[in-house]
Order: structure tokens, then C-alpha cells, then sequence
């Protein structure tokens, strides 16, 4: 008789950006099913899920070098409109669908899928859940994506605050599930080079993590890098990084009005001082001191007890997003780090952030894991997708969430929806580059102009 092979699960991920294309299908991978086997599995079968990535096609799709850069592979990627991503999920066969989108996204799929499945008795297990830190439209990003079959929350903290908010209005919180998220990883620091010894390997590395749009204006960006260049200037024998998220041109989850590439131009940094692009995860394995203002990089690097700063220099405020580091132990301001000051993380805090630095982590998505395979397992198959938003519920909202992913009120495509049954030729390929073009001038030249007439 011959050698049964374990059965991979097919796993499909729905992304608008770089960043929760990484979250989608990193997060893929933590929570497939195991494979399911008669017999032992035959020597070279594969392992891991069948991986379908699907790229939600708009002004943050992402460009072949931010994917290269992520580092996911996938068995297949292709970009997608809504509503073709929908009928997709009509006509394939997937045990799991990863909804990793921005909140109105996540909603008008749910919508959708709804209407496209309305008529089958079995259904993939719907997931989704936040790229990284949650510290503003908590309610309005949650109840968007309720109806999910899973609502992952990045740590004990999180999990706790998204099912006060779904029993706060009589929704059902059984969805939201503790997990981690899931990029940490990445070898301990080792605290080698000990920026007082002068001994190691490599010169001690600075590394601040930029962010697109925190913080917002030009005098604020503009005071940051400069504190940034002049510590690279008191310190020559450092080495003194930027990380940025992405090339000028290139959107990503947040738009970038003020790029740093262009702000640096004009200050003359030092030979220590360098602009970095790439993996997070890769960069950390050089740094000895990570700066930011509010970045996730600061739990990847507090995940490996790198010596972490978030600063405190604007303030602390909610616009800024570093309000979530209360209690951290971890704020701190330039002028401190200048003179010496490295903070220690508060232990307590950083278990409750979901960040694992004691070593659980490898057991972090187990909860989540077994709910989706009891829910596989659910005789006659999973019930209807029940959003909390409804035409009901929400008759003044909802359908314009829908309507800007042209759908109708009942999930269905409104008439003359964009939908090709093919890759797209030269001509329409060179119409969206300009299109999307004009719109990146507009968010990046024109809009910023037009705030600061507005100003006056």
C-alpha cells in the first residue's frame, strides 16, 4: 500500500499594504492547521500551508522592491480589486482566509463574502486582527472588523480592551483571540558591545525607527533628524542609522507627506550617519540601541532585549501614539540619551504587551491554532458571517464603507464595479502608473501646500 501524504492546508491572505502583507502572511504561517495524516508523510512532501496571496489593489498596493524587502514568499500573489477578489473566494477552496486590511476593508469583505457563500455549506475560517500597536479608533477599528470568525489581538492587553469593546455594545466577543505578533524573533542581544568598553566586533549602532506619519509635520520631522545627526556627530565612533519604511514615491500602510530622504538633504550629517532600508528584523541583528517614537520596531526590539527608548521629546500624546508606552519604563528623551541614560523595560508591562522576551512565544498562536481547527471540525460546517454592522445597525455608515469597494448594501457589486477576468495590458497598466502617480503628487506636493495656505 502506498505511503499516505499529509494534506496541506490551504491558507488565503487579502493584504493592502507591504506591512500587513508581512502581518497576513507571517501570521498565516504561526496559525495553520496541522497537516492531517493516514499514514506517516513521504520523504521530500512539503510542509507549511499552501499559501494564496492576494494584493488589494490601491494607493498602497505594494511595489516589487517593498515586497522583495517584506521577505514572505507565497505560492502565488497576484493583484486583485474587491470585487475580483470575491469571486475568487467564490469559485476556490480554502480552510483558512486572512483579512489583513485596513478596518473599512475588513467590513466590506466580510460583507461581501457573506453574499458570495450565502449558498454554501462550508466556508473557510475568516481571521484577522491589527498589524502592531493599537492606540487610536479602538471602537471603530474593532467593530469594523467584528464578524470575523477570529479577531486576533498582539497580547493579554489588547485581547482584554477588544472584548470590553464588543460586550460594551451587546456584540459577541467570542472571536477575539490572544496571540503575539507575529514577526518577533530574531537572537537575543547579547549586550557585547557595551557602548563604554569600545570592544566589539562591530562600531555600537544607533537605530532610529522612522515612521511615515508620526510625527506628522515638517518642524517636528525636521527636529528629530537633526537630534538625530547631531548625536551622530557627538559620537563618531558610533554608527548611527535611520531606518526607513520606504523609497520617495512609495506608500505604505501610512502616508508619507514629508519623506526623511528629503529633509536630510540639507544637513550635511556625518560619515557615521546612514539612510537603511530592509527587513526590521535583519537591521536589529546590528543594533545595540533602538530609538523611535512610537514604532512596533520598538516591541520586535524589546522582544529581544535590545536596550529600547521611546521618546518623549514631543511630549506624550495620543496624536504621537507613544501614550501606549506608559509604563514601559522605556520613555525617555534626546537630550537623556545624550548624556548616558539607557532605560530598563518594566518587566510586568512587557509581558502584558504580548512581546514574550521570557521565552513563551513559541507557544503564543496555540490558542488560536486549536480554535481554528475545532472550528474546522464543526459538524455541517461554519454559520453565516454576522457582522455587528448591519443596514440596521448602521444604516448611515455602512453602505458607504461598502460603496468605496463597490459594493451595495447587501454585499453585492454595484454596477459597473472594476473587475477584469485577466492580467491587465500595456495601455491600462500605463493609465494606473499615471494615475497613481498624480495621486502620490497630490498626497505628497499638493496637499501639504494647501494645509499651510490653510494656516495663515
Amino acid at each position: 500500500m502506498p505511503v499516505s501524504t499529509p494534506k496541506r492546508p490551504r491558507i488565503a491572505v487579502l493584504a493592502d499594504s507591504d506591512t500587513r502583507w508581512k502581518w497576513g502572511a507571517l501570521t498565516a504561517d504561526r496559525i495553520a492547521p496541522r497537516p492531517s495524516m493516514e499514514a506517516a508523510p513521504s520523504e521530500g512532501a512539503q510542509a507549511g500551508p499552501l499559501l494564496d496571496g492576494f494584493l488589494l489593489r490601491g494607493r498602497a498596493t505594494p511595489t516589487p522592491r517593498q515586497l522583495e524587502e517584506v521577505g514572505v514568499r507565497a505560492d502565488s500573489l497576484r493583484e486583485v480589486t474587491a470585487v475580483e477578489f470575491l469571486r475568487a473566494m467564490a469559485e476556490g477552496s480554502y480552510d483558512v482566509l486572512v483579512l489583513s486590511l485596513v478596518g473599512g476593508g475588513v467590513q466590506a469583505m466580510l460583507h461581501g463574502l457573506g453574499r458570495v457563500w450565502e449558498n454554501r455549506t462550508e466556508r473557510p475560517v475568516v481571521v484577522t486582527g491589527y498589524v502592531g500597536v493599537v492606540y487610536e479608533k479602538l471602537a471603530d477599528g474593532l467593530l469594523l472588523r467584528h464578524g470575523a470568525d477570529l479577531v486576533l489581538a498582539n497580547s493579554r492587553q489588547d485581547a482584554d480592551r477588544f472584548r470590553a469593546v464588543y460586550e460594551g455594545v451587546g456584540a459577541d466577543a467570542c472571536a477575539v483571540t490572544e496571540v503575539a505578533l507575529p514577526f518577533l524573533g530574531g537572537a537575543p542581544y547579547d549586550g557585547e558591545n557595551d557602548p563604554s568598553a569600545q570592544q566589539g566586533r562591530r562600531p555600537y549602532t544607533v537605530v532610529f525607527a522612522a515612521q511615515p506619519s508620526v510625527p506628522e509635520n515638517r518642524k517636528d520631522r525636521t527636529y528629530l533628524l537633526n537630534r538625530l545627526v547631531r548625536h551622530a556627530r557627538r559620537h563618531p565612533e558610533r554608527e548611527v542609522l535611520l531606518k526607513l519604511r520606504s523609497r520617495p514615491g512609495e506608500h505604505t500602510t501610512h502616508i508619507e507627506e514629508l519623506p526623511y530622504q528629503k529633509l536630510v538633504q540639507p544637513l550635511d550629517p556625518p560619515a557615521n550617519f546612514r539612510l537603511v532600508y530592509g527587513n526590521m528584523g535583519e537591521v536589529l541583528d546590528r543594533t545595540d540601541l533602538l530609538v523611535t517614537v512610537s514604532s512596533t520596531a520598538a516591541l520586535e526590539s524589546l522582544h529581544r532585549r535590545i536596550p529600547t527608548v521611546v521618546l518623549s521629546d514631543l511630549g506624550i500624546r495620543e496624536s504621537l501614539g507613544n501614550h501606549h508606552f506608559v509604563g514601559s519604563g522605556c520613555l525617555a528623551s534626546w537630550d537623556q540619551l545624550d548624556a548616558g541614560h539607557r532605560p530598563a523595560p518594566d518587566e510586568e508591562w512587557v509581558s502584558r504587551q504580548g512581546v514574550a522576551a521570557d521565552g513563551s512565544y513559541d507557544s503564543a498562536f496555540d490558542a488560536a491554532r486549536d480554535r481554528i481547527a475545532e472550528l474546522l471540525a464543526r459538524p455541517g460546517g461554519l454559520p453565516p458571517l454576522t457582522p455587528y454592522y448591519t443596514p440596521v445597525t448602521a444604516p448611515g455608515y455602512l453602505p458607504g464603507i461598502l460603496a468605496r469597494h463597490h459594493l451595495g448594501p447587501d454585499g453585492t457589486p454595484l454596477p459597473g464595479a472594476p473587475a477584469a477576468d485577466k492580467d491587465p495590458g500595456p495601455v491600462r497598466q500605463i493609465v494606473r502608473r499615471a494615475a497613481r502617480g498624480a495621486y502620490r503628487h497630490g498626497v505628497q506636493r499638493v496637499a501639504p501646500v494647501i494645509r499651510r495656505m490653510g494656516e495663515l
